[in-house]
Order: structure tokens, then sequence, then C-alpha cells
């Protein structure tokens, strides 16, 4: 279980950070971005945006009221991997538009994240979840 308001800053940086990568067209700067996205799909501990937030941010703000299960926001960092990849690919092949529409969509579901809590990928995960017929409960309260 994971706090909900560390996937929140980490969607706010990777919301700035695309927005440079759109305004650029800095291929390389998606791609520091897609790094970032499968360090933390992978080894979620271990995720810059997410280290940031616990060294500095979350020692101020105290405890959280709810917890979310680490799965959806997993899966949604491997969704960001994906757009932020064919965005790297996009500029440093030279498809500027491929590389401009997979920034655009990476950043729309940062914003959205950020700005609202609205986790496209996170939806995503426990849709799927719905689907099968395994469905997870979402937030709990912290104890």
């Amino acid at each position: 279980m994971i706090d909900p308001r560390g996937p929140r800053f980490a969607a706010a940086v990777t919301t700035a950070v695309m927005v440079v990568v759109l305004l650029t067209g800095s291929g390389w700067l998606a791609l520091a971005q897609a790094a970032v996205f499968a360090l933390t799909a992978t080894r979620p501990r271990l995720g810059t945006y997410g280290l940031v937030y616990r060294t500095l941010l979350a020692p101020r703000l105290g405890p959280p009221a709810e917890l979310e299960p680490l799965a959806p926001f997993r899966f949604a960092q491997a969704v960001g991997f994906v757009f932020a990849t064919v965005a790297t690919l996009g500029y440093l092949l030279g498809s500027s538009v491929t590389g401009a529409v997979a920034a655009g969509f990476a950043l729309a579901a940062a914003f959205l994240n950020a700005a609202f809590g609205l986790c496209l990928g996170c939806e995503m995960f426990l849709a799927y979840r719905r689907l099968v017929g395994r469905p997870m409960t979402v937030r709990v309260p912290a104890a």
C-alpha cells in the first residue's frame, strides 16, 4: 500500500517534464522520463520522484488519511513508459509528430493525475481486474 500523495507529486513533476519535452522537442529528455517510468514500474521504492516525495515532502505532511494498492500505480508507470518511449523514438528518429503526439498523451495523463487525482493507468488496471472477475479495493483508511 502506498501514500496516494506520492504518485500525485510524481505526476506533477512528470507534467512539468513533458511540457518541456513538447516545447523543446527533446528526445533525450523524453528518454530520461522513460527511464524514470521504467525504474518506478519495476522498483517503486527506487523511483526518482517518489524518493524526493518521501524524503522532502512526506515528513512535513504527516501520515496519509488513506492508502492505495501498489499494483495499479506500477501498471500506470508501465503505460507511461510506453508513451515516453514512443515519444523518445519519435523525436530521436526524426518523426517529431509521433514524438509530440506520444508526449502529449503522457502529458495529458500526468496532468489529470496531478490536478484531479485521476490516474488513467490505474483506472485501466482496475477496469481490467473487474473485467476478469478479480476486483480490488481501491483505497483503505490508513492505520
